[in-house]
């Protein structure tokens, strides 16, 4: 098992857009094969800041749903509201 942590800083005109965003893409993304939890985190502090955290049954599941329509319709629509690149972490407990 994985967990994939990806954090996203959003221009402060579309962190609500990306927050409302989420209610409507987090149980499709849930429903892909090998997705164990999907949970999506707000920064109390800096509110245009968000946190993706997975876990996937394996690395080859969180690829096949990088791969995904899915991911082709959710990323491209997500990327333009970026203030910043976002940064991405792949780890595995030990």
């Amino acid at each position: 098992m994985i967990t994939r942590i990806v954090k996203m800083s959003f221009r402060a005109e579309f962190s609500d857009t990306f927050a409302e965003f989420t209610q409507e893409v987090k149980p499709k993304i849930q429903a892909v094969a090998g997705c164990l939890q999907l949970e999506m985190l707000r920064d109390v502090e800096q509110p245009n800041t968000f946190f993706t955290y997975s876990k996937w049954q394996s690395i080859e599941h969180l690829n096949a749903y990088r791969s995904s329509e899915l991911f082709g319709q959710v990323w491209p629509k997500t990327k333009v509201w970026f203030a910043e690149k976002p940064e991405t972490w792949t780890v595995e407990s030990l």
